[in-house]
C-alpha cells in the first residue's frame, strides 16, 4: 500500500477560510493526502488567504518567500495558493512567485484534486472562476471522523452590498445560499460525529435565502428553527451580518429559540451618516441604533458585537466623534476596529486618505473605549450562573477550558468536565480576556488567573 502523502494547509482570516481549509482537506484526502502540522514534511504546501487585512497579497508573497528553501531542496514539493488573495491576484501569482504550482479562488477549491493531478504532470493549474456546479456539493465527504464540540458551518457566501471599502463582492461573488436540506444534513453529520454547537457562517449570513423543501426560500430564522429541533445539537451562532437584513423573524428568534445563543455580530462601521453614505453602507447611525433597541427588547441580556473602520478618507474629527458616541450609546461586549487601508479596485481607494498619523491616534482612542465597555461587560458577569460548553483541557493541570453562552471564554479550576459537556458554572473572576468559574454542584475553591 502506498504511503500517504502529506498535505500542510496554512489559513489566514475569517471563519469561512477555517471551514474552507477544512473541506480542500477533505478533497485532498480523496487524492491520497492526510495532513500534518508542519510544511518541513509536507507534500504539498496550501496557503488559504484572505485579503480582507491591510497589505494582504503582500503578505502572502512574503510568505512563499519563506518556502523557497524546501522547494529547492525537494522539487517535488507543490506549493498552491487559495481563497481571496488567489481569486485576486490569479496569475500574477505565478509571474512573481514562479515557484507556485497551482491557484485556486475560494468558489473552485473542489477542483482541487484536479489541480494537483495537473500540477504533478509537471504543468501550472489556474483555477479562479465562479463555476455553475455547486461546490459544497461536489465535494463528497471522506469517512467519518470525531470532531470537537464546536464547528463552523458554511450557509451563505458571496456580498451585493457593494461597500466602498470591501473586495469580498469581486472574490466570493454574489450572495449565494444553500439549499436548506444539505445545510441540515450536514448539521446532522457534524452532531452525529461529537459537535454540539454550529456557527453559521457567511458573508451577510442574515441575507440567508436558501431553497426549501416546501420549494419556497427559507430566511436564516426559519432555518435556525430547523436546526433547533435536531436532537444532540445543543448551541446555535451565526456570523457575519449586515444591519439591512436584520429581519423581524431574526429578532424574534433570539427571545424565543432556546439554542439560539444571546450573543450577536452587527458591524456598524462607522457613527457617522456621512460617512456611512460615503462607505454605502445604506443604513444610518439611527436606524442601527433602533435596531439595537428591538433587538435588545427580545432579548435583553444579549451581548453585541461590532466592527469599526477608523479613518476612513475624509474622515473629519467630527465623524470619528459620532462614532465614539454610537458606541457610548450601544455598550459592546466585543468589538473589532481596524484602521483603514485601500484595497485595490475599491471605490474608496481613490479617495483623499485621513493623515496615518491622525487615524492611527483615533484608532487607539477608539480601542481604549472598546476596552473599557468589554471589561465592564466582563466584569458584571462575576456572581452570575452561565452554561459553559467545554472544549478542550486549560494549561494549568485540572483546569478546563470552555465558552459560555455569551461567547465568553471560561477557565474551571479542578473540574472533571470532559470536552463536549455542557455545564453550569458560577463565575467568580473576571480577568483580562477570560472569565474564571467554579461548577455550581461544588464548593468554592481558590480562583485561578483567568487572563
Amino acid at each position: 500500500m502506498a504511503e500517504a502523502k502529506k498535505l500542510y494547509i496554512k489559513t489566514y482570516g475569517c471563519q469561512m477560510n477555517v471551514y474552507d481549509s477544512e473541506r480542500m482537506a477533505e478533497a485532498m484526502g480523496g487524492a491520497g493526502y492526510v495532513e500534518t502540522q508542519s510544511p518541513d514534511d509536507a507534500d504539498m504546501i496550501l496557503l488559504n488567504t484572505c485579503h480582507i487585512r491591510e497589505k494582504a497579497a503582500e503578505k502572502v508573497y512574503s510568505e512563499l518567500g519563506r518556502f523557497r528553501g524546501l522547494k529547492e531542496a525537494r522539487p517535488d514539493l507543490k506549493i498552491g495558493v487559495a481563497g481571496c488573495v488567489a481569486q485576486a491576484e490569479g496569475e500574477e501569482i505565478m509571474r512573481r512567485q514562479p515557484m507556485v504550482d497551482l491557484v485556486v479562488g475560494p468558489q473552485s477549491y473542489h477542483r482541487l484534486p484536479e489541480l494537483e493531478a495537473k500540477a504533478r504532470g509537471g504543468a501550472k493549474a489556474l483555477d479562479t472562476d465562479f463555476p455553475v456546479e455547486d461546490k459544497f456539493d461536489a465535494l463528497k465527504r471522506r469517512p467519518k471522523a470525531k470532531r470537537g464540540p464546536t464547528a463552523f458551518l458554511t450557509v451563505q457566501e458571496g456580498c451585493d452590498k457593494f461597500c466602498a471599502f470591501c473586495v469580498v463582492p469581486y472574490t466570493r461573488g454574489a450572495e449565494v445560499s444553500r439549499p436548506v436540506a444539505r445545510v441540515l444534513d450536514e448539521a446532522r453529520d457534524l452532531v452525529e460525529r461529537g459537535v454540539r454547537e454550529i456557527t453559521l457562517l457567511g458573508q451577510n449570513v442574515n441575507a440567508y435565502h436558501g431553497p426549501g423543501p416546501d420549494g419556497g426560500d427559507w430566511s436564516l430564522a426559519r432555518l435556525i428553527w430547523a436546526l433547533n429541533d435536531i436532537d444532540g445539537l445543543e448551541r446555535i451562532r451565526f456570523t457575519t451580518s449586515h444591519p439591512n437584513d436584520m429581519g423581524d423573524d431574526l429578532i424574534a428568534a433570539h427571545g424565543e429559540c432556546e439554542k439560539l445563543m444571546p450573543y450577536l455580530h452587527l458591524p456598524v462601521q462607522s457613527g457617522s451618516d456621512r460617512i456611512l453614505k460615503r462607505m454605502n453602507r445604506s443604513h444610518t447611525a439611527e436606524s442601527y441604533l433602533r435596531l439595537i433597541e428591538r433587538i435588545r427588547a427580545a432579548r435583553p441580556d444579549i451581548l453585541m458585537s461590532g466592527d469599526f473602520i477608523v479613518g476612513f478618507p475624509e474622515e473629519t474629527e467630527a465623524d470619528f466623534q459620532a462614532t465614539l458616541d454610537l458606541i457610548e450609546e450601544v455598550q459592546y461586549g466585543y468589538a473589532f476596529s481596524f484602521k483603514y487601508s485601500p484595497r485595490p479596485g475599491t471605490p474608496a481607494a481613490e479617495r483623499a486618505m485621513v493623515d496615518e498619523d491622525e487615524a492611527s491616534e483615533r484608532l487607539q482612542r477608539l480601542q481604549a473605549l472598546i476596552t473599557r465597555q468589554q471589561r465592564a461587560v466582563q466584569d458584571s458577569m462575576v456572581g452570575r450562573r452561565v452554561k459553559v460548553l467545554f472544549e478542550k483541557p486549560g494549561r494549568l493541570p485540572g483546569q478546563m477550558v470552555g465558552k459560555s453562552d455569551y461567547l465568553h471564554a471560561v477557565h474551571v479550576a479542578e473540574s472533571d468536565a470532559q470536552p463536549g459537556e455542557l455545564a453550569e458554572v458560577e463565575i467568580v473572576e473576571s480577568g483580562a480576556n477570560s472569565l474564571a468559574g467554579k461548577p455550581v454542584s461544588q464548593t468554592a475553591r481558590p480562583v485561578v488567573d483567568a487572563s
